[in-house]
Protein backbone atom coordinates (compact mmCIF):
# COMPACT_ATOMS: atom_id res chain seq x y z
CA UNK A 1 0.00 0.00 0.00
CA UNK A 2 1.27 3.76 -0.93
CA UNK A 3 1.79 5.15 2.57
CA UNK A 4 4.58 2.79 4.04
CA UNK A 5 6.38 2.39 0.49
CA UNK A 6 6.39 6.14 0.37
CA UNK A 7 7.61 6.05 4.41
CA UNK A 8 10.12 3.71 3.40
CA UNK A 9 11.54 5.98 0.61
CA UNK A 10 11.78 8.98 3.05
CA UNK A 11 13.63 7.15 5.83
CA UNK A 12 15.60 5.66 3.25
CA UNK A 13 16.96 9.10 2.23
CA UNK A 14 17.61 9.88 5.68
CA UNK A 15 19.79 7.20 6.16
CA UNK A 16 21.67 8.23 2.86
CA UNK A 17 22.14 11.52 4.35
CA UNK A 18 23.53 10.13 7.77
CA UNK A 19 25.94 8.05 5.33
CA UNK A 20 27.02 11.24 3.18
CA UNK A 21 27.19 13.30 6.56
CA UNK A 22 29.90 10.18 8.00
CA UNK A 23 31.71 10.77 4.44
CA UNK A 24 31.69 13.99 4.93
CA UNK A 25 33.42 13.93 8.88
CA UNK A 26 35.87 11.65 8.10
CA UNK A 27 37.29 12.94 5.00
CA UNK A 28 36.93 16.48 6.84
CA UNK A 29 39.14 14.76 9.77
CA UNK A 30 41.62 12.95 7.87
CA UNK A 31 42.40 16.19 5.87
CA UNK A 32 42.61 18.03 9.01
CA UNK A 33 44.00 21.77 8.90
CA UNK A 34 47.52 22.74 8.18
CA UNK A 35 48.79 24.82 11.08
CA UNK A 36 52.35 26.16 11.97
CA UNK A 37 53.70 26.15 15.48
CA UNK A 38 55.80 28.47 17.83
CA UNK A 39 58.77 27.32 15.97
CA UNK A 40 57.91 27.67 12.01
CA UNK A 41 56.89 24.14 11.38
CA UNK A 42 53.77 22.97 9.65
CA UNK A 43 51.78 19.89 10.72
CA UNK A 44 48.09 18.68 10.49
CA UNK A 45 45.66 19.46 13.04
CA UNK A 46 42.82 17.20 13.18
CA UNK A 47 39.60 17.18 15.38
CA UNK A 48 39.07 13.95 16.70
CA UNK A 49 35.29 14.39 17.70
CA UNK A 50 34.81 14.11 13.69
CA UNK A 51 36.39 10.86 13.54
CA UNK A 52 34.76 9.56 16.22
CA UNK A 53 31.36 10.90 14.87
CA UNK A 54 32.33 9.63 11.65
CA UNK A 55 32.70 5.90 12.98
CA UNK A 56 29.69 6.73 15.19
CA UNK A 57 27.57 7.17 12.37
CA UNK A 58 29.06 4.55 10.01
CA UNK A 59 28.33 1.93 12.68
CA UNK A 60 24.66 3.04 12.68
CA UNK A 61 24.43 2.71 8.85
CA UNK A 62 25.46 -1.49 9.13
CA UNK A 63 24.32 -2.03 12.89
CA UNK A 64 21.26 0.25 13.52
CA UNK A 65 18.54 -2.22 13.27
CA UNK A 66 19.74 -3.95 16.38
CA UNK A 67 19.04 -0.68 18.21
CA UNK A 68 15.92 0.15 16.48
CA UNK A 69 13.65 -3.10 17.09
CA UNK A 70 15.14 -3.30 20.52
CA UNK A 71 13.64 0.17 21.57
CA UNK A 72 10.04 0.08 19.17
CA UNK A 73 8.59 -3.50 19.78
CA UNK A 74 7.97 -5.97 22.67
CA UNK A 75 10.09 -9.10 23.69
CA UNK A 76 9.16 -11.92 21.77
CA UNK A 77 7.16 -15.02 22.85
CA UNK A 78 6.06 -16.44 19.82
CA UNK A 79 9.11 -15.55 17.28
CA UNK A 80 7.86 -14.98 13.71
CA UNK A 81 10.29 -15.64 10.35
CA UNK A 82 10.23 -15.92 7.16
CA UNK A 83 9.92 -20.03 7.14
CA UNK A 84 8.88 -21.71 3.73
CA UNK A 85 7.31 -25.23 3.26
CA UNK A 86 7.83 -27.33 0.14
CA UNK A 87 5.90 -25.52 -2.26
CA UNK A 88 6.15 -26.07 -6.50
CA UNK A 89 5.85 -23.49 -9.36
CA UNK A 90 2.86 -23.30 -11.28
CA UNK A 91 2.17 -21.22 -14.67
CA UNK A 92 -0.85 -18.84 -15.26
CA UNK A 93 -2.51 -18.01 -18.36
CA UNK A 94 -1.29 -14.24 -17.39
CA UNK A 95 2.36 -15.31 -17.84
CA UNK A 96 2.81 -15.27 -14.33
CA UNK A 97 4.57 -17.80 -12.54
CA UNK A 98 3.29 -18.60 -9.23
CA UNK A 99 4.84 -19.76 -6.21
CA UNK A 100 2.06 -22.13 -4.54
CA UNK A 101 2.73 -24.04 -0.95
CA UNK A 102 -0.12 -26.96 0.07
CA UNK A 103 -1.04 -27.92 3.36
CA UNK A 104 -3.12 -30.47 4.84
CA UNK A 105 -5.71 -32.87 4.03
CA UNK A 106 -7.13 -33.24 -0.13
CA UNK A 107 -10.68 -34.01 1.36
CA UNK A 108 -12.78 -30.90 1.98
CA UNK A 109 -12.83 -27.23 1.19
CA UNK A 110 -9.69 -25.46 0.08
CA UNK A 111 -8.45 -22.10 1.86
CA UNK A 112 -6.86 -19.52 -0.55
CA UNK A 113 -4.94 -16.92 1.36
CA UNK A 114 -3.58 -13.79 -0.48
CA UNK A 115 -1.00 -11.65 1.41
CA UNK A 116 -0.43 -7.99 1.12
CA UNK A 117 1.52 -5.77 -1.02
CA UNK A 118 5.43 -5.86 -0.45
CA UNK A 119 5.21 -9.14 1.84
CA UNK A 120 4.82 -12.51 0.76
CA UNK A 121 3.14 -16.12 1.77
CA UNK A 122 5.40 -16.37 4.77
CA UNK A 123 3.63 -13.88 6.79
CA UNK A 124 0.81 -16.58 7.17
CA UNK A 125 2.98 -18.14 9.94
CA UNK A 126 0.65 -17.89 12.92
CA UNK A 127 -2.22 -18.85 10.36
CA UNK A 128 -0.78 -21.79 8.98
CA UNK A 129 -0.32 -23.59 12.30
CA UNK A 130 -3.61 -22.17 13.87
CA UNK A 131 -5.57 -23.72 10.97
CA UNK A 132 -2.81 -27.10 11.80
CA UNK A 133 -4.43 -27.23 15.20
CA UNK A 134 -8.18 -27.56 14.22
CA UNK A 135 -7.17 -29.25 10.89
CA UNK A 136 -8.96 -32.80 12.35
CA UNK A 137 -12.09 -30.97 13.60
CA UNK A 138 -12.02 -29.30 10.49
CA UNK A 139 -11.15 -31.52 7.12
CA UNK A 140 -9.63 -28.80 4.36
CA UNK A 141 -6.55 -27.86 2.38
CA UNK A 142 -4.80 -24.76 2.89
CA UNK A 143 -2.94 -23.15 -0.24
CA UNK A 144 -0.24 -19.77 0.17
CA UNK A 145 0.47 -18.12 -3.01
CA UNK A 146 3.08 -15.23 -3.29
CA UNK A 147 1.62 -13.07 -5.30
CA UNK A 148 3.41 -12.06 -9.04
CA UNK A 149 6.30 -10.22 -8.25
CA UNK A 150 6.77 -10.54 -4.94
CA UNK A 151 8.80 -13.46 -2.59
CA UNK A 152 9.37 -16.87 -5.03
CA UNK A 153 6.68 -15.40 -7.93
CA UNK A 154 7.74 -14.04 -10.98
CA UNK A 155 5.48 -11.26 -13.01
CA UNK A 156 4.60 -11.49 -16.77
CA UNK A 157 7.48 -11.31 -19.32
CA UNK A 158 6.70 -7.71 -19.86
CA UNK A 159 6.74 -7.13 -16.33
CA UNK A 160 3.07 -5.70 -16.22
CA UNK A 161 2.01 -5.32 -12.45
CA UNK A 162 -2.14 -5.22 -11.83
CA UNK A 163 -4.88 -6.47 -9.60
CA UNK A 164 -6.51 -7.92 -12.84
CA UNK A 165 -3.42 -10.02 -13.21
CA UNK A 166 -3.86 -10.83 -9.56
CA UNK A 167 -7.37 -11.72 -9.66
CA UNK A 168 -6.75 -13.60 -12.80
CA UNK A 169 -3.98 -15.75 -11.05
CA UNK A 170 -6.34 -16.21 -8.54
CA UNK A 171 -9.23 -17.68 -10.43
CA UNK A 172 -6.58 -20.17 -11.51
CA UNK A 173 -5.64 -21.83 -8.88
CA UNK A 174 -9.47 -22.07 -7.69
CA UNK A 175 -9.96 -23.54 -10.92
CA UNK A 176 -7.17 -25.93 -10.48
CA UNK A 177 -8.95 -27.30 -7.03
CA UNK A 178 -12.12 -27.71 -9.09
CA UNK A 179 -14.65 -29.04 -8.07
CA UNK A 180 -13.67 -28.26 -4.59
CA UNK A 181 -15.49 -25.19 -2.70
CA UNK A 182 -12.88 -22.49 -1.96
CA UNK A 183 -12.79 -20.46 1.28
CA UNK A 184 -10.68 -17.10 0.15
CA UNK A 185 -8.65 -14.97 3.00
CA UNK A 186 -7.06 -11.94 1.84
CA UNK A 187 -4.99 -8.88 3.28
CA UNK A 188 -5.07 -5.74 2.30
CA UNK A 189 -4.39 -5.68 -1.32
CA UNK A 190 -5.27 -9.25 -1.16
CA UNK A 191 -8.29 -8.45 -0.20
CA UNK A 192 -8.69 -6.12 -2.64
CA UNK A 193 -7.44 -8.81 -5.38
CA UNK A 194 -10.28 -10.94 -4.09
CA UNK A 195 -12.71 -8.15 -5.12
CA UNK A 196 -11.62 -7.30 -8.40
CA UNK A 197 -12.12 -11.02 -8.56
CA UNK A 198 -15.72 -10.69 -8.03
CA UNK A 199 -15.60 -7.45 -10.12
CA UNK A 200 -14.94 -9.75 -13.26
CA UNK A 201 -15.59 -13.03 -12.12
CA UNK A 202 -18.66 -12.69 -10.49
CA UNK A 203 -19.62 -17.02 -11.67
CA UNK A 204 -16.83 -18.48 -9.38
CA UNK A 205 -18.47 -16.83 -6.33
CA UNK A 206 -22.03 -18.52 -7.13
CA UNK A 207 -20.12 -21.56 -8.29
CA UNK A 208 -16.84 -22.26 -6.29
CA UNK A 209 -15.88 -19.76 -3.69
CA UNK A 210 -17.94 -21.07 -0.10
CA UNK A 211 -16.57 -17.48 1.62
CA UNK A 212 -14.51 -14.94 1.76
CA UNK A 213 -12.51 -13.25 5.04
CA UNK A 214 -11.27 -9.82 3.67
CA UNK A 215 -8.98 -8.51 6.47
CA UNK A 216 -7.72 -4.71 6.89
CA UNK A 217 -8.63 -3.75 3.25
CA UNK A 218 -10.53 -1.26 1.39
CA UNK A 219 -12.47 -1.58 -2.03
CA UNK A 220 -10.86 1.50 -4.16
CA UNK A 221 -7.99 3.60 -4.33
CA UNK A 222 -6.31 3.61 -0.95
CA UNK A 223 -5.00 6.81 -0.80
CA UNK A 224 -8.77 7.58 -0.48
CA UNK A 225 -9.34 5.54 2.51
CA UNK A 226 -6.14 6.14 4.66
CA UNK A 227 -5.38 8.52 7.11
CA UNK A 228 -5.09 12.34 6.24
CA UNK A 229 -6.19 11.09 2.53
CA UNK A 230 -7.37 14.52 1.24
CA UNK A 231 -3.06 15.66 1.47
CA UNK A 232 -2.67 11.96 0.15
CA UNK A 233 -4.54 13.12 -2.85
CA UNK A 234 -3.61 16.50 -3.03
CA UNK A 235 0.30 14.38 -3.14
CA UNK A 236 -0.55 12.14 -5.61
CA UNK A 237 1.01 13.98 -9.04
CA UNK A 238 3.18 15.95 -7.68
CA UNK A 239 4.88 14.07 -5.15
CA UNK A 240 3.86 10.28 -5.13
CA UNK A 241 4.00 9.44 -8.60
CA UNK A 242 7.16 11.10 -9.48
CA UNK A 243 8.94 9.35 -6.82
CA UNK A 244 7.77 6.00 -7.24
CA UNK A 245 8.30 6.10 -11.00
CA UNK A 246 12.08 7.58 -10.29
CA UNK A 247 12.00 3.92 -7.98
CA UNK A 248 11.26 2.14 -11.41
CA UNK A 249 14.11 4.14 -13.55
CA UNK A 250 16.87 4.22 -10.42
CA UNK A 251 16.26 0.39 -9.76
CA UNK A 252 20.10 -0.06 -8.43
CA UNK A 253 20.35 2.87 -6.55
CA UNK A 254 16.63 2.26 -4.79
CA UNK A 255 17.85 -1.60 -4.11
CA UNK A 256 20.87 0.16 -2.40
CA UNK A 257 18.67 2.44 -0.50
CA UNK A 258 16.15 -0.08 0.24
CA UNK A 259 19.25 -2.50 2.24
CA UNK A 260 20.59 0.77 3.68
CA UNK A 261 17.54 1.83 5.29
CA UNK A 262 16.96 -2.26 6.68
CA UNK A 263 20.44 -2.40 7.86
CA UNK A 264 20.08 1.05 9.81
CA UNK A 265 16.96 0.66 10.76
CA UNK A 266 15.26 3.46 9.17
CA UNK A 267 12.79 1.16 7.46
CA UNK A 268 12.19 -0.47 10.62
CA UNK A 269 10.94 2.97 11.59
CA UNK A 270 8.64 3.57 8.84
CA UNK A 271 7.20 -0.28 8.68
CA UNK A 272 6.31 0.71 12.83
CA UNK A 273 3.75 2.77 11.66
CA UNK A 274 1.58 0.05 10.11
CA UNK A 275 1.70 -1.97 13.89
CA UNK A 276 0.07 -1.11 17.26
CA UNK A 277 1.58 -1.37 20.48
CA UNK A 278 1.89 -4.93 20.16
CA UNK A 279 4.35 -5.35 18.04
CA UNK A 280 6.93 -7.81 19.17
CA UNK A 281 11.02 -7.28 17.82
CA UNK A 282 10.54 -10.70 15.48
CA UNK A 283 7.40 -9.43 13.54
CA UNK A 284 8.89 -6.10 13.01
CA UNK A 285 12.36 -7.70 11.56
CA UNK A 286 10.09 -10.30 9.98
CA UNK A 287 7.90 -7.41 7.92
CA UNK A 288 10.77 -5.41 7.19
CA UNK A 289 13.03 -7.54 5.75
CA UNK A 290 10.43 -9.16 3.50
CA UNK A 291 9.63 -5.50 2.06
CA UNK A 292 13.42 -5.45 1.38
CA UNK A 293 13.67 -8.12 -0.21
CA UNK A 294 10.58 -7.39 -2.70
CA UNK A 295 11.72 -5.68 -5.90
CA UNK A 296 11.83 -1.73 -5.41
CA UNK A 297 10.58 -1.37 -8.93
CA UNK A 298 8.15 -4.04 -8.61
CA UNK A 299 7.06 -2.86 -5.13
CA UNK A 300 6.75 1.00 -6.94
CA UNK A 301 4.47 -0.87 -9.85
CA UNK A 302 2.12 -2.23 -7.55
CA UNK A 303 1.55 1.00 -5.94
CA UNK A 304 1.01 2.99 -9.04
CA UNK A 305 -1.52 0.55 -10.02
CA UNK A 306 -3.45 1.31 -7.03
CA UNK A 307 -3.88 4.64 -7.91
CA UNK A 308 -6.10 3.97 -10.71
CA UNK A 309 -7.80 0.86 -9.07
CA UNK A 310 -11.51 0.91 -8.14
CA UNK A 311 -13.68 -2.34 -7.08
CA UNK A 312 -16.59 -0.42 -5.50
CA UNK A 313 -19.97 -2.57 -5.24
CA UNK A 314 -17.93 -5.62 -6.50
CA UNK A 315 -18.38 -7.25 -2.72
CA UNK A 316 -21.95 -7.31 -3.46
CA UNK A 317 -21.77 -9.78 -6.27
CA UNK A 318 -20.41 -12.44 -3.90
CA UNK A 319 -23.07 -15.12 -3.32
CA UNK A 320 -21.38 -16.13 -0.42
CA UNK A 321 -21.04 -14.94 3.79
CA UNK A 322 -18.08 -12.57 4.16
CA UNK A 323 -16.07 -11.93 7.22
CA UNK A 324 -14.56 -8.39 7.50
CA UNK A 325 -11.58 -8.00 10.22
CA UNK A 326 -10.31 -4.44 10.93
CA UNK A 327 -8.18 -2.81 13.31
CA UNK A 328 -9.79 -0.28 14.75
CA UNK A 329 -6.32 1.76 14.67
CA UNK A 330 -5.46 0.93 10.82
CA UNK A 331 -3.92 3.52 9.29
CA UNK A 332 -3.50 2.15 6.21
CA UNK A 333 -7.16 1.26 5.69
CA UNK A 334 -8.82 2.77 8.10
CA UNK A 335 -11.99 0.82 9.70
CA UNK A 336 -14.53 3.35 7.49
CA UNK A 337 -13.47 1.39 4.35
CA UNK A 338 -14.44 -1.81 6.00
CA UNK A 339 -17.87 -0.65 7.39
CA UNK A 340 -18.57 0.76 3.81
CA UNK A 341 -17.53 -2.88 2.63
CA UNK A 342 -19.82 -4.11 5.20
CA UNK A 343 -22.89 -2.12 3.91
CA UNK A 344 -22.00 -2.66 0.04
CA UNK A 345 -22.27 -6.58 0.65
CA UNK A 346 -25.29 -8.39 0.26
CA UNK A 347 -24.29 -11.19 3.71
CA UNK A 348 -21.38 -9.71 5.36
CA UNK A 349 -20.21 -9.41 9.19
CA UNK A 350 -17.61 -6.50 10.48
CA UNK A 351 -15.64 -7.55 13.38
CA UNK A 352 -13.24 -4.40 14.36
CA UNK A 353 -10.22 -5.64 16.56
CA UNK A 354 -9.32 -3.39 19.32
CA UNK A 355 -6.09 -1.71 19.34
CA UNK A 356 -5.08 -3.52 16.09
CA UNK A 357 -3.71 -1.52 13.22
CA UNK A 358 -3.09 -2.76 9.42
CA UNK A 359 -0.59 -5.55 10.79
CA UNK A 360 -2.67 -6.27 13.14
CA UNK A 361 -3.43 -9.89 11.88
CA UNK A 362 0.16 -10.82 13.08
CA UNK A 363 0.68 -8.99 16.32
CA UNK A 364 -2.95 -9.53 17.37
CA UNK A 365 -3.10 -13.21 15.80
CA UNK A 366 -4.77 -14.81 18.07
CA UNK A 367 -7.59 -12.20 18.23
CA UNK A 368 -7.71 -12.53 14.07
CA UNK A 369 -7.44 -16.48 13.36
CA UNK A 370 -9.91 -17.12 16.06
CA UNK A 371 -12.47 -15.06 14.13
CA UNK A 372 -11.07 -16.28 10.69
CA UNK A 373 -11.28 -19.71 11.43
CA UNK A 374 -14.50 -20.34 13.29
CA UNK A 375 -16.08 -18.63 9.86
CA UNK A 376 -13.45 -21.17 8.05
CA UNK A 377 -15.40 -24.13 10.37
CA UNK A 378 -19.22 -22.74 9.35
CA UNK A 379 -18.30 -22.80 5.65
CA UNK A 380 -16.65 -26.07 5.99
CA UNK A 381 -20.08 -27.31 7.47
CA UNK A 382 -21.88 -25.75 4.92
CA UNK A 383 -20.13 -27.03 1.88
CA UNK A 384 -21.43 -30.20 0.74
CA UNK A 385 -18.86 -33.23 0.63
CA UNK A 386 -17.10 -33.51 -3.30
CA UNK A 387 -14.31 -35.77 -4.47
CA UNK A 388 -10.69 -34.83 -3.69
CA UNK A 389 -9.00 -33.07 -6.47
CA UNK A 390 -5.90 -33.95 -5.22
CA UNK A 391 -2.41 -31.63 -4.17
CA UNK A 392 -1.51 -28.67 -6.76
CA UNK A 393 1.37 -29.76 -8.88
CA UNK A 394 3.94 -27.89 -10.70
CA UNK A 395 3.00 -26.90 -14.17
Amino acid sequence: MPLIPFARILTSWLGQLLLAAAVYLLWTWWTGEIVTDPQGFDYRLREDWRGWTAAGLFAWSVLGRWPTTLLMARRDSDPSAPRRADGVMIDSPTGSKLYVETRGSPNGPVVIATHGWGLDSTIWQYLNRDLETHRSLIPHQQINWDLPGLGRSKPPVDGTIALEIFARDLAHLIERVSPRPVVLIGHSIGGMTIQTLARDRPDLFKTRVAGVVLIDTTYTNPLRTMISSKLALALRRPVLEPVFKLAILLKPIAWLGAWQGYLNGTAHIANRLQFGKYVTRSQLEHTTLLGTRNSPAILAKGNLALFDWDATGAVAKMDCPVLLLCGDLDIVTKLEASEAIQKMASEAILEPISGANHMGFLEQSGHYNTRAIDFIAARCVEAQPVPAAGPLRSS
